[in-house]
C-alpha cells in the first residue's frame, strides 16, 4: 500500500503526548496516528451497524408485513 504524507499542526502538549504514547507502545508516531484513525473508523462502522440493527428491530413487523405480503402474492414463502 502506498503512503501519503500528511502534515498536521498540533500544540506542543499534544505532540508530546503522541510521542510518549507511541514510545510506550514501541511504535512510531506515524504508526500511532494511523492506528488512532483506523480505530476511529472501526468505531464509526460499529456505530453504523448498531444503528442499522436497531432500526431493523424497531421496524421488523413493518418489514415482515410488507415483504411477507409481497412474497405471498408472488406465491413465495418466507426464506
Amino acid at each position: 500500500m502506498s503512503k501519503t504524507q500528511l502534515n498536521v499542526r498540533v500544540d506542543e502538549a499534544t505532540a508530546e503526548t503522541a510521542r510518549q504514547r507511541a514510545s510506550q507502545r514501541g511504535i512510531s508516531v506515524n504508526r500511532y496516528i494511523e492506528e488512532l484513525v483506523q480505530q476511529d473508523e472501526g468505531e464509526n462502522g460499529k456505530a453504523f451497524v448498531e444503528a442499522a440493527a436497531d432500526f431493523m428491530k424497531r421496524y421488523e413487523e413493518v418489514f415482515a408485513e410488507e415483504f411477507g405480503t409481497r412474497a405471498a402474492a408472488r406465491g413465495e414463502g418466507p426464506r
